[in-house]
């Protein structure tokens, strides 16, 4: 499986051979441990003080030799080392490959329109955050007070989980483990302790993970925020609830926003305010086309919508031509993640009319628009090949999941990489994560030397130490990212989350947005790191970091 793979972007213990030229003592009964034993005397009760005392010294002698590398390293954590600027830097606007794919291959490339092809501003999620609570209040019959709860872009992230069970939102490692800051019951984060108290571990087990719902689309971020807020409501006014009532109403309030409409006109009546212009994607399609490749665009959104952000987008670049002359196939409404598995006929959509035709669908017409549709009848139609097709999407169940499955090639659209890669790129960063994977280490090399039964003073001392600097370590990586949840792909340590997993099983490369393939060339060959990372974007820490 993928996780077998997994390489540590740093081994601290090459850095630690420069701290010291004296080694730790592996095991037990190194030359560092007393091998005297106390002579029994006819009291027995002396003897056994004698025998304590000695045993609560043992390996003194090791826990020193990891005293003296700590206090070298904290010496050299007071500066930023000069590595630093040696070290390359990841491209925040980069192509990232999960699984080899040779551009000149793809033929066929197909297009999702909401956060793909169209980019939005921050102001979407407090419309859609506003107008749900709204439908919670109006038409569910939520309490008042409800309408008080303001939209905090601050607290949620992509790729979180909701236990309809316990109520808990959770952010996940890469391997299924609830993240130790990372578990929100409302907006209060749980302690370890009460972790463990309702899970019983960390880990989440199969029955456990029945109960919860993954937030991975980028229009989770106010459905986040929404349930988090409507929990602490009624938490706050000692008022009984459901927890999975909570996430079944919330998500109602918001799929009704989409459905009825609410959503797509308030962003049209104000596109300034939500929708960005984007003349460079207008290139890569066009680039596109000139190498002669054939586009489609296929959308859960209905026509309406997509045709108005698309003109308003494109109006300053295309001039009089019209945005659909750039597609072979143009879908509306197309009901994905069913749209791979069912077996719905495509509906032909009359533009002037606003009603769809009653003939049969046996071939797309140029600057025509269809409706509804499968994956089927769809490769019936056009006679493409799953490996020429490449689709891009930013939802890894309903966009990705289904093409890859079909044997299509998948493209994840992320925008949050190119902020997140920016951040590890800085130097505080990976000072930071430097720091931890030291520490870390040293505290591995203290556990294997001594018992804890057995500790003596400064053993524990020197323990609290290590825990306090690792604890800070992670707190300052966290901190880079999001307050609450810390970074989308990473967990505080640096490892990849469970986000991160889906992205590597989904999509066959990824970025933070589709013209980032303008620089590439079209036939270029995008191979997977050799040095094997589960995520290809993460950087790796040098040894060099902290050699004098």
């Amino acid at each position: 499986m993928a996780f077998v793979r997994r390489q540590l972007s740093l081994r601290a213990s090459l850095l630690l051979d420069k701290f010291s030229t004296s080694g730790v003592q592996k095991g037990f009964g190194g030359g560092g441990y007393y091998s005297q034993k106390a002579s029994l005397s006819s009291e027995q009760s002396v003897g056994k003080l004698i025998e304590e005392e000695n045993v609560g010294c043992l390996g003194s002698n090791e826990v020193a030799k990891i005293r003296e590398k700590f206090d070298l390293a904290k010496k050299r954590f007071l500066e930023i080392p000069v590595a630093l600027d040696r070290m390359p830097k990841m491209n925040p606007k980069g192509i990232y490959v999960n699984k080899n794919l040779r551009l000149d291959s793809i033929q066929v490339y197909g297009f999702d329109y909401d956060y793909t092809l169209a980019h939005y501003s921050p102001s979407l999620q407090n419309l859609i955050y506003d107008q749900a609570k709204q439908h919670l209040v109006n038409e569910l019959k939520y309490p008042d007070g409800c309408l008080e709860t303001k939209y905090d872009p601050s607290f949620p992230i992509r790729g979180l989980y909701y236990d309809k069970l316990k109520g808990c939102l959770l952010k996940l490692d890469f391997f299924g483990s609830i993240e130790p800051d990372g578990c929100y019951f409302g907006r209060r984060k749980l302690s370890r302790k009460e972790i463990e108290e309702l899970y019983g571990t960390r880990h989440i087990g199969r029955d456990q993970a029945r109960e919860l719902v993954g937030l991975m689309d980028f229009f989770c971020f106010s459905e986040v925020c929404l349930i988090a807020d409507i929990v602490q409501y009624f938490v706050d006014a000692k008022l009984e609830f459901d927890a999975s009532y909570i996430y079944q109403d919330v998500r109602r309030a918001i799929q009704h926003c989409h459905r009825s409409g609410l959503v797509h006109r308030g962003i049209l009546s104000d596109p300034d305010k939500y929708l960005v212009k984007n003349g460079q994607f207008l290139s890569f399609l066009k680039m596109l086309r000139e190498n002669g490749k054939k586009l489609f665009l296929m959308t859960n959104s209905p026509y309406y919508f997509v045709d108005g952000g698309m003109r308003y987008m494109l109006e300053d670049s295309l001039g009089g031509d019209s945005w659909r002359e750039l597609f072979e196939v143009v879908i509306a409404k197309a009901n994905k993640p069913d749209f791979y598995t069912s077996e719905h006929p495509f509906r032909c959509y009359d533009i002037e009319k606003d009603n769809l035709a009653f003939y049969k669908v046996d071939k797309f017409l140029p600057n025509k628009v269809y409706y509804h549709g499968c994956l089927k009848s769809f490769l019936q139609i056009t006679k493409w090949n799953g490996p020429e097709v490449i689709y891009f999407g930013d939802h890894l169940f309903s966009d990705l999941r289904g093409p890859s499955k079909a044997g299509w090639r998948t493209a994840a659209i992320i925008h949050e990489l190119e902020h997140e890669i920016k951040i590890q790129n800085e130097d505080s960063y990976r000072f930071a994560q430097a720091k931890f994977h030291i520490i870390q280490e040293l505290l591995g090399k203290l556990h294997s030397t001594v018992s804890s039964k057995h500790a003596c003073d400064s053993y524990k001392s020197l323990l609290s130490e290590l825990n306090d600097e690792r604890q800070n370590a992670r707190r300052t990586m966290r901190n880079m990212f999001n307050e609450s949840f810390g970074a989308t792909f990473l967990t505080d340590t640096g490892q990849e989350s469970a986000f991160a997993y889906h992205i590597h099983q989904y999509a066959d490369v990824y970025t933070s947005k589709p013209e980032n393939f303008m620089f590439y060339q079209p036939e270029a060959w995008l191979h997977v790191p050799y040095d094997v990372k589960i995520m290809p974007h993460h950087l790796k820490v040098s040894s060099s970091l902290f050699e004098t």
